[in-house]
């Protein structure tokens, strides 16, 4: 099923602001605070993930019921970890798989190919894993659709 048009630009305003806080964050923390690269990114992206935990469970998704507990939240951190591994996997195979190791290619693969898979990674986990369309309270809509939510043929259903 293709998501509602709310559903997507929602989801992408969450991830844009989250993005840039992240990358300020991060330039922050390598620059002006000299932290290491990989102790900056470790935490401009917890921030960047709560950034956008909180947009797509406030705005997003705030029409499903959530269910309390750090649950949610973690398997929310995995599926955003599981999207920067995606990242990291197409920039690793296109350097060192493919020999393709400038500069532009680095960018290509990385922030656009690697970014755009991500992405879809991150879209289908949240709202397969995080914010289930059948987890909306009685009394109010179960899916983005209109619909009771469960999906027919789908291990997800």
């Amino acid at each position: 099923m293709v998501a509602g048009r709310r559903e997507l630009l929602g989801f992408a305003s969450a991830g844009l602001l989250a993005y840039a806080v992240d990358l300020a964050l991060f330039t922050c923390l390598r620059g002006p605070a000299g932290l290491d690269p990989l102790t900056a990114k470790a935490l401009s992206f917890v921030a960047g993930c709560s950034v956008a935990y909180a947009g797509n469970a406030l705005g997003t998704y705030r029409h499903l019921h959530r269910p309390r507990g750090l649950r949610p939240c973690a398997v929310f951190f995995a599926v955003n970890a599981a999207g920067a591994a995606v990242q990291l996997l197409c920039l690793a195979v296109s350097h060192y798989g493919l020999g393709l190791t400038s500069q532009r290619a680095d960018t290509v693969s990385g922030a656009g190919v690697g970014m755009a898979l991500g992405t879809i990674l991150r879209f289908w986990g949240t709202r397969t894993l995080v914010f289930r369309p059948g987890d909306a309270p009685e009394g109010r809509t179960r899916s983005w659709n209109g619909t009771s939510g469960g999906r027919v043929g789908s291990w997800t259903g």
